[in-house]
């Protein structure tokens, strides 16, 4: 299957964290998967591409060609089976929910939350049926779904909001849940 892994690009984050993700992406690819993300070196980001190379997986970035200009997110991971190249962050993100079967939200800063947030809602808005599972590092989402338990209990967010994700907090228990899914 094609994961598609949101995560940060920062470096300035503690090493738990890239440890957990490079972990991950070693383990899917040595399971067969594929990755598919957003083409950077550093952070989680990195660290996804940097597992699944290591496990000899497949990996597909894309990238907003403003990224070769600006290095807004610093490198671009150059170990990349394929590189595809967009005009806008956009249809880069168009471009990887199209590609992924399923998404993995790591902990990650705006630009995750961008990500994940737009997949969200378009799964709320049934159109998109991608699972889409949260590994949730250290506990890092913990306070983001308090918030989203506030904005449901004041009417501002669906009752069932939940059912659109589910999360882990350990990596055994999303690789299986990766795993039962694949065979279905």
């Amino acid at each position: 299957m094609n994961i598609c892994i949101f995560g940060s690009a920062s470096n300035r984050i503690d090493p738990s964290y890239i440890e957990a993700v490079e972990s991950l992406g070693e383990k899917l690819a040595k399971q067969g998967h594929a990755l598919i993300y957003g083409a950077g070196s550093g952070g989680l980001m990195g660290a996804s591409a940097r597992g699944f190379y290591r496990g000899k997986g497949k990996i597909t970035g894309i990238a907003p060609e403003f990224f070769t200009e600006t290095k807004v997110d610093g490198e671009l991971f150059e170990q990349c089976d394929e590189m595809i190249y967009t005009d806008t962050m956009r249809i880069r993100k168009q471009k990887m929910e199209h590609a992924a079967d399923i998404f993995v939200v790591v902990p990650g800063g705006l630009g995750t939350f961008d990500e994940v947030f737009e997949i969200l809602t378009l799964r709320q808005l049934r159109q998109l049926n991608k699972e889409i599972y949260f590994y949730n590092i250290n506990g890092y989402y913990d306070e983001m779904f308090a918030f989203l338990e506030t904005s449901k209990s004041k009417g501002f967010i669906s009752q069932n909001f939940e059912d659109l994700f589910t999360v882990f907090n350990d990596e055994k228990s999303l690789l299986d849940a990766i795993s039962s899914k694949n065979k279905s």
